[in-house]
């Protein structure tokens, strides 16, 4: 959790941090956090240090402490105006004994699992995914969420595309996010929407280079310690494919229902119809699939084109007794307002572009998905 006090400027460096974070003790092993190889991805700016603190899955608990201890411990360096720190844990390969002659396996009476969970105060979690990048699933996310807001809906957004979070740019929120206790943590929000994202606990420029388990600590902590407040929906902007992110949202949160976006080309198609059937193989229904791109007007002469073929995207939906939600043109307000940090939902409200994601957002309304 960041914390910030008023410090003379003095530029941080790293091996100032790394020596200090050697001051921070294991009270297990009494081995200092660096030299146990429990440091992942620092970051160390001007005035702010970020890392990952991966510690063993047993003792998540009273490892919060050496969390704390590292945090006080940066807060009294020179120059150091942010700490933040996220703690996660991955368990280590098991050991597999070979057997003989083994014997089967058979089940002990005792409470059944506990499944994935919901999240307190909201109602209905919506995944935006799609088979591969640059289809414009971020787009949809933050029209979408505007929409959902100008319809009443109490709606919050996490960007959870760790790799690529562009949803601060689009929603026009800057600054990062704070915490009043050390644990939880406070969203932004902008044009209705509340939202949380990796964007604005980063540095813009840098990319974040974390490994899988490091991936699964983040999305689980921006689900369960960010203040979401009372909820009508949460949209959660997955990155592209299948990977980490999307299986660790399946399996610990309980996630009404995935949208699907996709241009028209079969090559996207062909990407799409993975991402389908991972949510279909963890039981997530899919509420509906959006063709974006799907034709081009010319804003000189009127002529439409589809520049990417057309239909595709549809045909897929009826095959899945999906509904299709949306065609989205190809238009370059669509592009600006994005760029610009208010959706063309909020910049052109009643424009051909605006209407097609709010009745996107009928939709899933009328469909009880929001």
């Amino acid at each position: 959790m960041a914390k910030s006090r008023d410090r003379p400027e003095v530029a941080l460096g790293r091996d100032a941090v790394l020596e200090r974070l050697k001051t921070v003790l294991d009270p297990a092993t009494g081995e200092d956090i660096v030299s146990a190889g429990m440091v992942r991805a620092l970051q160390v700016s001007a005035d702010s240090v970020r890392f990952v603190l991966e510690v063993p899955p047993d003792r998540a608990d009273e490892m919060i402490s050496v969390r704390d201890g590292a945090e006080t411990a940066l807060s009294g360096l020179e120059g150091c105006s942010s700490v933040q720190i996220v703690m996660t844990a991955h368990s280590a390969t098991p050991k597999v004994e070979a057997k003989p002659e083994p014997e089967p396996i058979r089940p002990e009476p005792g409470p059944a699992p506990s499944g994935p969970q919901a999240v307190p105060g909201v109602k209905r979690i919506l995944a935006i995914a799609s088979g591969k990048g640059g289809v414009g699933k971020s787009t949809v996310a933050a029209n979408l969420a505007c929409a959902l807001a100008a319809e009443g809906r109490k709606t919050g957004l996490l960007d959870a595309d760790v790799y690529g979070p562009s949803q601060p740019r689009m929603l026009g929120i800057t600054g990062r996010p704070s915490s009043p206790d050390g644990k939880t943590i406070l969203p932004l929000r902008n044009h209705g929407v509340t939202m949380i994202s990796i964007g604005l606990m980063t540095d813009g420029d840098r990319a974040v280079a974390w490994r899988g388990p490091m991936l699964m600590g983040a999305l689980q902590q921006m689900m369960s310690q960010v203040q979401w407040g009372a909820l009508d929906v949460l949209l959660v902007d997955l990155p592209p494919g299948t990977g980490d992110v999307q299986m660790t949202l399946g399996q610990k949160f309980k996630v009404d229902g995935a949208i699907i976006v996709s241009t028209p080309q079969d090559i996207a198609l062909l990407d799409a119809r993975k991402g389908i059937d991972m949510f279909q193989q963890m039981g997530i229904p899919i509420a509906g699939m959006v063709e974006n791109m799907s034709t081009h007007v010319c804003s000189q002469c009127g002529h439409e084109e589809h520049l990417f073929g057309h239909g595709g995207v549809a045909a897929e939906a009826e095959k899945l007794g999906a509904p299709l939600l949306a065609e989205i043109p190809l238009h370059l307000d669509i592009r600006t307002a994005g760029d610009g940090g208010a959706p063309v939902v909020v910049t052109h409200p009643g424009s051909r572009e605006a209407e097609v994601f709010t009745s996107m957002a009928r939709s899933l309304v009328k469909d009880g998905y929001a």
